[in-house]
């Protein structure tokens, strides 16, 4: 299980490749890879900043991971997420879930991306085509989301 904050791109296949090496419990591999869109709100975007706490969110990241680990029996899991400016089409997260069964693989990657957007502390601040920047708000369709894992 691995957590990575990093300014630096990543490879989604050699990240897939490292994480499962040699494993053949691995059964199936599912993994979720966002990126920078083009506009935002109706408006073309030029950029996108993410700011972190430095170890805080390492911290956190990793206390969800070993949630997703008790919940559904992976075999590896990892997260990267990206900080600083990103530009349209610019990868952002990766995740990552290996486990011996699909179901388990599939909830997982989309448990972590549901906390991941609701409860890693990351700012994320949007600059349009004409220079505006503005912070970008928590959603209620992401609060919803993370609502049904609650149970």
């Amino acid at each position: 299980m691995t957590v990575s904050v990093q300014e630096a791109d990543f490879d989604v296949t050699r990240e897939t490749a490292v994480l499962c090496a040699g494993d053949h419990g691995v059964g199936a591999i599912a993994s979720f890879t966002g990126k920078v869109r083009g506009a935002a709100h109706g408006r073309s975007l030029a950029s996108m900043s993410l700011e972190h706490y430095p170890g805080m969110t390492e911290s956190e990241l990793e206390t969800i991971e070993a949630e997703a680990v008790r919940r559904f029996s992976l075999s590896h899991s990892r997260i990267i997420h990206r900080v600083g400016t990103l530009l349209p089409g610019d990868n952002i997260v990766l995740v990552i879930a290996c486990a011996p069964h699909r179901h388990d693989a599939l909830h997982a990657c989309d448990f972590l991306m549901d906390y991941l957007k609701t409860k890693a502390p990351f700012w994320k601040k949007e600059t349009d085509g004409d220079g505006n920047g503005h912070w970008v708000d928590a959603r209620d369709s992401d609060d919803a989301a993370l609502s049904r894992w609650q149970s």
